[in-house]
């Protein structure tokens, strides 16, 4: 989905998001000691091909920063610059007498690429396919019927994206929280406001406890450096992070009922044991990685085969099924049978091919030499701690894909204290800015008017604030 939001256009952020970006450069070259891991080829850091290929790695994330302005999904120009790259670094590994070094180094970066992706393949699948059986939609429609207060809502609305994004991404999470806020906020610009801000804070905040709540999660459990239930331990200071700022906003949020619609809506046939099986697979995921020593995704591709299956029981019992409930087939939508394929159909093919892009251009970069530039800068001068904390603030700005990409290329050494800071901080430090996060962008053109960007500027004091407390609850409890 490609969201618009002209506050980008902002004087302000003219000034911000090239600053951000030359500043932060020497973080996000590094990511290709995933796909090198080896020093048998010239360094190429002074090179003309290492300096184009700089160049074009900084256009192309110009542009994806500028998504909502250009109206170019961000996808594009990150695919576009991963080949450039690679061609001008395969071609110049040739000319010094090094033809397979590029080749073995792109095949590596691309063989983490296809684990993770086909990792979010089938958890968005999944996400869809309880979509398409209205499971969010009942979940909306119960919210709407209750009745409570904006403060009641405020913090319902929150504690659901906490709660919810662990499993579901961010985003999917953000909007169905914001379709709740925005239905029974109706003209009141403040709740709708405040409430979006609470939800972009605790979407980020939940999936920064869980293997599966973000890409950034997934990628450090996937890379062996966190076990499965070690992410738990960032439970209280990610609740931290969220209540801190929540409890700060809720003196303003406005303090009267709304008016209410009863509508109800049910869920199609199977929907629960969707859900139950999405469980099951993920505990297929954890089992296989825990006890037989295989990657995670192998797991989920299993789990992906329980839908499969199911899809097909619902399939072909479909019309001996509606012919018992006709009327209430009817009343539910559910007249044409279940396709698993459609879910597969409708993931975000988008963020899967811009991981596949910022993983391949960031790979080109390490290979150039930029990896150990940046290691010996964060994380030997400024150590494990600064380090740490400024890729979170780095994340405010620059999408947290790279920025974790780039920490686990560079690979320094640390205990698990600091691998779990660094990843709660790239986690949460997308919610400093409206624009740091898929939440946070995508709310903006879900609730355009209401929820800007310098209406989350104006919190960013308070949601700084969690932030802080949250690095220091987290180094006191797991320090």
């Amino acid at each position: 989905m490609l969201y618009r939001a002209p506050i980008l256009r902002s004087p302000l952020l003219v000034f911000i998001l090239p600053a951000v970006l030359i500043g932060v450069l020497a973080l996000l070259l590094p990511i290709a000691a995933v796909a090198s891991g080896t020093t048998d080829h010239p360094d190429l850091t002074l090179h003309p091909a290492g300096l184009a290929a700089l160049l074009i790695f900084i256009v192309a994330y110009v542009l994806v920063m500028a998504e909502e302005f250009l109206h170019l999904r961000k996808s594009k120009p990150v695919v576009i610059a991963a080949g450039l790259i690679w061609a001008i670094l395969a071609y110049v590994s040739a000319q010094q007498g090094a033809p397979q070094a590029a080749e073995q180094a792109v095949r590596h970066a691309f063989l983490d690429f296809a684990e993770l992706m086909l990792f979010l393949l089938v958890a968005m699948t999944y996400i869809n396919a309880m979509a398409e059986r209205r499971v969010f939609d009942a979940l909306r429609a119960w919210l709407i019927r209750t009745g409570f207060g904006f403060r009641s809502l405020f913090w319902m609305t929150g504690t659901l994206a906490f709660f919810i994004s662990p499993i579901a991404d961010n985003l999917t999470t953000a909007l169905l929280m914001g379709a709740v806020v925005l239905a029974v906020g109706g003209e009141n610009r403040t709740f709708v406001t405040l409430s979006c801000i609470n939800i972009v804070v605790a979407a980020n905040a939940g999936g920064a406890f869980s293997p599966f709540g973000d890409i950034t999660t997934l990628m450090v459990w996937q890379k062996g450096l966190i076990d499965f239930f070690g992410f738990f331990a960032l439970f209280v200071p990610a609740l931290v992070n969220w209540l801190v700022p929540a409890i700060l906003m809720h003196f303003a949020v406005p303090d009267h009922k709304p008016t209410t619609a009863s509508e109800a809506v049910a869920m199609k046939r199977g929907a629960r044991r969707i859900i139950a099986l999405f469980l099951v697979t993920i505990a297929t995921a954890v089992s296989f990685h825990s006890f037989l020593h295989l990657p995670p995704v192998i797991g989920m591709l299993t789990g992906l085969s329980y839908l499969q299956f199911f899809g097909y029981y619902l399939r072909m019992t479909h019309t001996r099924w509606q012919d018992r409930n006709g009327d209430r087939a009817t009343r539910v939508g559910d007249m044409t049978p279940f396709d698993v394929f459609n879910p597969v159909a409708r993931a975000e093919w988008d963020t899967l091919l811009f991981f596949y892009g910022v993983v391949l251009c960031v790979a080109g970069l390490g290979y150039v030499g930029y990896l150990s530039l940046a290691s010996e800068v964060m994380y030997l001068q400024w150590g494990p701690l600064a380090a740490n904390i400024g890729i979170g603030l780095i994340s405010a700005v620059v999408d947290n894909i790279p920025v974790m990409f780039a920490v686990l290329s560079m690979n320094p050494a640390m205990d698990q204290t600091q691998w779990l800071l660094v990843t709660l901080t790239a986690g949460v430090g997308g919610s400093l800015l409206s624009i740091g996060s898929a939440a946070g962008v995508g709310l903006m053109g879900q609730a355009r008017g209401a929820y800007t960007f310098f209406g989350h500027l104006k919190w960013t004091p308070a949601i700084a604030l969690g932030y802080f407390a949250s690095i220091g609850v987290h180094l006191w409890i797991n320090g």
